[in-house]
């Protein structure tokens, strides 16, 4: 089992930034991928970045060039660092992490951008 505890959302105006931390804890040794998910009121659950083992990101096109998806393996934490917000990033942020063919998922971090 994973378990993925996600930190620092919350309030910013537009074109802020807010830097998102996922640890991981448990059975992680064989964790391949890690990433960050998004799901904004009414709308489905999206990808917003992936990183890999060998450290390859991937990144929606809406988020590509303002916000970087990192990893600290010796910390077991993800971080997301999310610059030049916009209204539409509001959105719960959730980890995920895949061992072993599952997923696991955090509980969920709120980020609101408003002025």
């Amino acid at each position: 089992q994973v378990q993925l505890v996600e930190s620092g959302g919350g309030l910013v105006q537009p074109g802020g930034s807010l830097r998102l931390s996922c640890a991981a804890s448990g059975t992680i040794s064989t964790i391949n991928r890690m990433g960050w998910y998004r799901q904004a009121p009414g709308k489905q659950r999206e990808l917003v970045a992936i990183i890999r083992s060998g450290d390859t990101t991937d990144y929606a096109d809406s988020v590509k060039g303002r916000f970087t998806i990192s990893r600290d393996n010796a910390k077991n934490t993800v971080s997301l660092q999310m610059n030049s917000l916009k209204p539409e990033d509001t959105a719960v942020y959730y980890c995920i992490a895949y061992r072993l063919g599952n997923v696991y998922w955090g509980q969920g971090t709120q980020v609101t951008v408003s002025s």
